[in-house]
């Protein structure tokens, strides 16, 4: 099988979109696949607007058909919906290459924090570009319920993983939250308006609050919570003791698609304190407890009030936080996106084997 991933957002950007794709990468990379990659770098970028660390390709339509020309990909795989997406988009309807896409922003809700303007602006252009996808790759059950409802049925389940030697609960901790009067509150993602950071922040609860990461409020939010410890970006071990020092992990998003964070958090033994929103809820449950195989204790706590899910969570053993965590590998996750891959280019064919 012969597969092109076609994406907007890519290294060096820091994100559970990169992340993911990176790590699917590698796993296939792994098990023997090649598999060509059309990423910003081989085009030139121009900084987002209001967002100038994510680099978008400028006019990359020409140079996507070559590449894909030359490549000859037997299906692609699309995981954004910018510029490059939608230049790989046209060059597969034009030459009758089926492709799989992925919904993994919420691409509406982002836009309408950005513009003023209403998300349903935006869904009819979601709409338009996953329509003849072969199938949509989603991360959880209640995105796909939810995107069913948008017109967007034709889904597959396509489940997030974690480096297990890295993401433990033993190792070190962060030696700048060990000094940190507890109990210790983290959160770890893009500092940006549309993460709901500030439901975090504002939360009237005892215990230091600690945000790691990058991104345009950054700034904005370190003069309004002088209070709070900004780490800034971490990654590998030093992310991991990160998430180890930490007594809770809160993750207040409410328009997130899963929230890769969350699983490294559990997988240090951190419990997890978020909104029963699509992401969270689809890890923890209602309960606390999973929902694949639940567990008989909780790995943390979900609530529309969030001090009140963090009260809960804090008071989550770390063993059974990790246990949850443990549950998720890229193995499983890469083995479900190679089953959706293979049926999509099966079904592809099967009129072609019916016509002759």
């Amino acid at each position: 099988m012969k597969l092109t991933l076609a994406t907007d957002a890519w290294l060096p950007q820091v994100n559970g979109v990169v992340r993911s794709l990176s790590a699917t990468l590698d796993e296939l990379t792994r098990r023997g696949h090649q598999v060509e990659t059309l990423t910003p770098d081989r085009f030139f970028t121009v900084p987002m607007p209001g967002y100038a660390s994510i680099r978008l390709a400028m006019a990359p339509r020409f140079g996507v058909r070559r590449m894909l020309d030359k490549a000859q990909p037997e299906i692609v795989h699309i995981a954004t919906e910018g510029p490059i997406g939608w230049a790989a988009r046209g060059w597969c309807l034009s030459r009758g290459v089926p492709f799989t896409s992925a919904f993994h922003t919420r691409f509406p809700e982002y836009a309408a924090v950005r513009t003023g303007l209403s998300a349903e602006r935006f869904w009819p252009i979601m709409q338009r570009f996953h329509a003849p996808s072969q199938a949509v790759l989603v991360s959880t059950q209640s995105l796909a319920h939810e995107l069913a409802g948008r017109g967007i049925a034709h889904t597959r389940r396509w489940s997030r993983g974690i480096d297990q030697n890295q993401f433990k609960p033993d190792g070190v901790r962060h030696p700048a939250m060990g000094a940190l009067p507890g109990p210790v509150l983290l959160n770890v993602g893009r500092v940006a308006p549309e993460k709901n950071l500030e439901a975090f922040l504002d939360a009237p609860v005892p215990g230091s609050k600690v945000v790691v990461g990058d991104g345009p409020a950054l700034e904005s939010l370190k003069r309004r919570y002088p209070q709070v410890l900004f780490l800034g970006a971490l990654s590998g071990e030093e992310l991991a003791s990160a998430y180890r020092a930490a007594d809770c992990f809160v993750f207040p998003s409410l328009t997130d698609t899963f929230g890769l964070v969350v699983i490294e958090a559990l997988a240090c033994g951190t419990p997890v304190a978020a909104f029963p929103v699509t992401g969270p809820v689809d890890i923890l449950g209602l309960d606390g407890c999973g929902v694949d195989e639940g567990m008989e204790a909780p790995a943390g706590a979900v609530d529309a009030v969030l001090e009140r899910a963090i009260t809960a969570a804090l008071a989550v053993r770390r063993g059974d936080a990790a246990r949850l965590g443990a549950r998720f590998s890229w193995e499983r996750a890469t083995d479900q996106f190679l089953t959706t891959i293979q049926a999509a280019l099966e079904a592809s064919e099967r009129p072609a084997r019916a016509a002759a």
